[in-house]
């Protein structure tokens, strides 16, 4: 059997999604479609709207075979560790290819800036330092230093979110020579951080803006969303009694800050050049999580990289803890949280081929990399107490999901 992997945080699925799927595994030709998604907390420093047991079932149902975790210490990370840890992880699984969307639509045009790169790295790194030494932020510094050596003139705009990820995809690919096709397909219709509805295929920016507006599945949201994603979002608010927002950690994370010492806050991963200043300083006015980050977000702190900070408060992530990850040429273990039949038949037939132990809970996983999962999971369920009991079963007891 063939498998094509896919990289995803499904927030939540949607019918965008499910297209993907369906795409991928017709430009692939692969028998079984391997999701790797993000656990509590997300790319972008955001806790995930509903769980990812719920977000499992929910692609399981819409195509996906196989849906193992990607590791809070990767997930929670600018796009080239993001993209390290997940692409070491479908190797792990034996996937020939990976298909990602993309705002280019063309993987020539990855392929030809994978090799413009390494011919101007030098000019690269020069030119990044240059706008970093004048306080762009990274994504900004790095666009630009892209644009010098000619990459984004190549078809692939480097400013749109999908094909950086992308990019960062086929870096991880080619640099770690895995025996792995990068595919990419064009996304549908919505912009990635567009926060308007736009019909039966809609960001999942647009999504969640609307069910945490409306609070409740919004005709409008239920139109962009297969009936298992309406499925699990509604079972998930009554079992918890809430979708999950940065709102509903604000006290949680105010408390953490306000109690930590300065020095403590410096060491957590993220907190660099004296930031541990400004945010207790600001701390001391700010009565929301939104408007705690607009008083601390300047040209170089932007929005994103603040959230990633503050989530890695809440879960008490270091430095140190962080630094591990950035010199690992693998994952210590894959996680499975779901699988159907054709899954399950693939898994018989190619674990005992892995390099790495195929878990399903976290216990008895003596490593870095478990243990922050495991703080990540506390934190994430600590804002929804209706929710612990549940989780902490799936955590620690329950096998996977299978479809």
């Amino acid at each position: 059997m063939q498998a094509c992997g896919l990289i995803v945080e499904y927030n939540p699925f949607h019918n965008g999604h499910k297209f993907h799927i369906q795409a991928s595994r017709q430009e692939s030709g692969a028998d079984c479609i391997i999701a790797v998604m993000s656990g509590p907390f997300l790319q972008r420093g955001e806790p995930a709207i509903i769980d990812k047991f719920h977000r499992t079932k929910a692609a399981l149902a819409a195509g996906v075979d196989i849906v193992v975790e990607l590791p809070y210490l990767y997930a929670v990370q600018s796009s080239d560790l993001f993209a390290h840890g997940a692409v070491q992880t479908l190797h792990e699984l034996g996937v020939s290819s990976i298909c990602f969307g993309s705002e280019s639509g063309d993987i020539s045009h990855f392929t030809r800036g994978y090799d413009l790169l390494n011919q101007y790295q030098t000019s690269y790194q020069t030119m990044l330092q240059t706008k970093l030494d004048q306080g762009l932020a990274f994504p900004e510094a790095s666009r630009l230093a892209y644009e010098t050596i000619g990459l984004t003139t190549g078809g692939i705009d480097l400013a749109k979110p999908n094909n950086i990820l992308g990019f960062s995809y086929v870096k991880a690919i080619f640099n770690n020579h895995l025996s792995i096709e990068p595919l990419t397909i064009s996304r549908l219709n919505s912009d990635y951080h567009d926060e308007h509805m736009t019909g039966s295929v809609a960001s999942a920016t647009s999504i969640r803006h609307e069910l945490l507006k409306k609070g409740h599945i919004s005709a409008d949201a239920a139109n962009s969303l297969p009936e298992e994603t309406v499925s699990q979002l509604q079972t998930y608010q009554a079992e918890a009694t809430s979708w999950h927002t940065w709102e509903n950690y604000f006290d949680l994370v105010h408390y953490r800050v306000m109690t930590m010492t300065e020095e403590e806050l410096a060491a957590i991963y993220g907190v660099d050049e004296g930031l541990e200043h400004r945010i207790k300083k600001t701390g001391n006015k700010a009565t929301s999580f939104q408007g705690w980050i607009g008083m601390i977000k300047t040209k170089r702190y932007t929005w994103t990289r603040l959230q990633r900070i503050f989530t890695h408060i809440l879960t008490n992530t270091r430095k140190t803890d962080a630094a591990s990850v950035k010199h690992s040429q693998s994952v210590p273990h894959v996680r499975l949280l779901g699988m159907t039949k054709t899954g399950q038949t693939y898994l018989h037939n190619w674990k005992k081929a892995m390099n790495v132990p195929l878990i399903s809970t976290l216990a008895r996983q003596d490593n870095l990399i478990a243990a922050t999962d495991e703080r990540a999971s506390h934190a994430y369920y600590s804002s929804l107490p209706a929710a612990r009991k549940r989780a902490f079963q799936h955590q620690e007891l329950e096998p996977p999901i299978i479809l």
